[in-house]
């Protein structure tokens, strides 16, 4: 079996929490789970350290957990707050001397290599840049995983962010599902005896890309994993109130939450 270890670099929403110029509770709070950067997570594989995504926060998140090694990243969606910390990659690339697979929805690889097009050169003698190499991932349309990382599966499916198309993962039990608005039902029989779902709850308020967080606690109901957390909050969500909604076996994250499984 292969140890897979989850930790929350960010579970905040585009804006951070705190919001510049903001002096609501969540904002004004001293409580270090109401101190929310942008959403990513770093997934340690057996040996292997995958990043999901790389925002606005990834340069301080990388110092903050003291991170050494990244041997992929999983792109969710090209968006600033998931995307334009993709500079600092070059650090790892240094370290390592090679470069970094990428991976994701064809739209999103498209996107990331318009805008960031100097990051896919050849490397040269001063690694003074990130060198990435881009893969695209089909999306799941049978039981077989699109990708497998020291013997564990790597599900990926398509969710609608709006008029845009976010990629979801499921990495062995552990599924993270940020930037959406709807699950069809082609993916739910893919969820199936998770330990742990990560899941979008934007705020109380419908919003047309993200979920409400009665969608999200409807959604988590569903599921049913043995542990729900939810991510991509905005400060309207202050840690304890929103935990003391939460239905069964399910809780708002933090920054730093760390969680394990097996596969």
């Amino acid at each position: 079996m292969t140890q897979i270890t989850v930790t929350v670099l960010g579970c905040g929403s585009s804006s951070g929490t705190p919001v510049i110029g903001c002096d609501c509770p969540a904002c004004t709070s001293t409580d270090p789970k109401n101190r929310r950067t942008r959403c990513s997570a770093h997934v340690q594989i057996g040996k292997q350290y995958w990043q999901i995504d790389t925002g606005t926060d990834f340069y301080h998140q990388a110092l903050q957990h003291k991170l050494q090694r990244i041997d992929g990243v999983l792109y969710t969606h090209p968006h600033a707050d998931h995307l334009n910390g993709i500079d600092d990659l070059r650090a790892f690339c240094y370290r390592q001397r090679a470069a970094i697979p990428i991976y994701g929805h064809h739209d999103t690889l498209s996107n990331i290599q318009n805008r960031f097009d100097y990051a896919f050169l050849e490397q040269n003698n001063h690694w003074n840049r990130p060198v990435l190499r881009a893969y695209e991932l089909p999306l799941n349309q049978g039981k077989n995983s699109v990708l497998t990382i020291e013997g564990v599966p790597v599900w990926h499916f398509g969710v609608p962010h709006g008029s845009w198309t976010t990629s979801a993962f499921r990495i062995g039990n552990i599924a993270w599902f940020t930037d959406l608005n709807h699950i069809d039902e082609s993916i739910f029989p893919y969820l199936n005896g998770l330990d742990y779902l990560f899941l979008d709850c934007l705020m109380d308020t419908p919003y047309p890309s993200h979920l409400s967080t009665e969608q999200a606690f409807t959604y988590a109901k569903r599921i049913n994993a043995r542990q729900t957390y939810f991510i991509h909050m905005t400060h309207n969500q202050e840690y304890h109130a929103l935990k003391h909604r939460c239905p069964k076996n399910c809780a708002p994250a933090y920054d730093g939450l760390i969680v394990s499984s097996y596969y």
